[in-house]
C-alpha cells in the first residue's frame, strides 16, 4: 500500500479526519495484518500534517486495536482478531465503508449465520403485533425500492431495518444489544452484497418467507427461511459457508 493512493483529509478535521482516512484504508484491507505501517515522518510529509496531528490520529487507531506501536519496532497493523469491533469509534468507521476487508466480511457473515436463524425462531415465538408491524413496514420498504438501481441505498436501509426489527422482536436483551453493537458491520455486509447482483427478486422472496413464518408463529419455518436468506447472502458475497454447521437453539433458551 502506498500513501499516494489515500485521499488528503481537510486540515479543518484535525486528527480525527486523518484517523478516518487511515482507519478506512486498514478496514478495507489496504494493509495486511503484521505489515509495517508508514512512519510518522512519512505521514506528516504526505498529508502535510503536523507531528502532533499524526500522533493523535495514530493514537485513535491504536485505541481501536487497528495498529500496535512498539519502541524499536515501529508501527504494525494488528491481526483482525485484535480489532475492537464493538468499540463505538470502530462502529462509526465501519458504517462508512464501501468495500470492507474480505476477512471482516467473512467474520460478520459467520456471526449472522450462527445467530440470526436462532433469533428468527425467538421472534416467531415472542413477536408482538407492534413487532410484526415493524418487520412488515421494513419489508414493504425493501419491496418498493428494489427495482430502481438509483434507490439501492434506500433498499439497503430498509433491509437493515428488517433485520433490526427481528432482533428486537426476539425480546432477548442480549441479542438485541448484540444487534445494535454490530449494526454497522451488518450494514456494510448488506450494502456490499446488494452491489454484487443486478436483481433483488430472489432475495425479496426469501425475506418474505421469513416475515410470513414469524407472522404465523412458526419458529422452525422462521429458522429455515433465515438460513435461506443467508445462503443467498453467501452466494452474493462469494463466501463459502459449506463447512459451517447451523445448530438449533437450546430448547431451554426459548420462552
Amino acid at each position: 500500500m502506498t500513501l499516494t493512493r489515500l485521499p488528503i483529509p481537510p486540515n479543518a478535521g484535525g486528527a480525527k479526519a486523518l484517523a478516518n482516512v487511515l482507519a478506512h484504508a486498514i478496514l478495507a484491507g489496504e494493509w495486511v495484518s503484521g505489515e509495517t505501517f508508514p512512519r510518522e515522518i512519512d505521514l506528516c510529509e504526505h498529508f502535510a500534517a503536523s507531528r502532533n496531528r499524526v500522533r493523535n490520529a495514530l493514537a485513535e487507531l491504536s485505541n481501536s486495536g487497528l495498529i500496535e506501536r512498539t519502541a524499536g519496532r515501529g508501527t504494525v497493523v494488528r491481526d483482525i482478531e485484535e480489532w475492537h469491533l464493538l468499540d463505538p469509534q470502530m462502529s462509526e468507521w465501519m458504517s462508512e465503508l464501501e468495500s470492507p476487508h474480505p476477512q471482516l466480511v467473512n467474520e460478520v457473515f459467520a456471526f449472522r449465520l450462527s445467530a440470526e436463524p436462532f433469533i428468527s425462531e425467538l421472534s416467531a415465538l415472542n413477536a408482538t403485533a407492534q413487532d410484526l408491524a415493524r418487520i412488515e413496514t421494513a419489508f414493504d420498504g425493501m419491496w418498493a425500492n428494489a427495482d430502481d438501481p438509483a434507490r439501492r441505498e434506500v433498499h439497503t436501509e430498509y433491509d437493515v431495518a428488517f433485520h433490526d426489527a427481528i432482533y428486537r422482536a426476539s425480546h432477548n436483551l442480549v441479542w438485541r444489544q448484540m444487534g445494535l453493537l454490530l449494526r454497522p458491520s451488518i450494514v456494510a455486509l448488506i450494502h456490499h452484497s446488494h452491489h454484487q447482483v443486478n436483481s433483488l427478486d430472489d432475495s425479496l422472496e426469501r425475506h418474505r418467507q421469513v416475515l410470513e413464518a414469524i407472522r404465523m408463529r412458526q419458529p422452525d419455518a422462521a429458522r429455515m427461511a433465515t438460513e435461506r436468506v443467508l445462503e443467498r447472502t453467501a452466494s452474493d458475497l462469494g463466501v463459502d459457508n459449506g463447512a459451517r454447521k447451523l445448530r438449533r437453539p437450546n430448547q431451554a433458551l426459548r420462552r
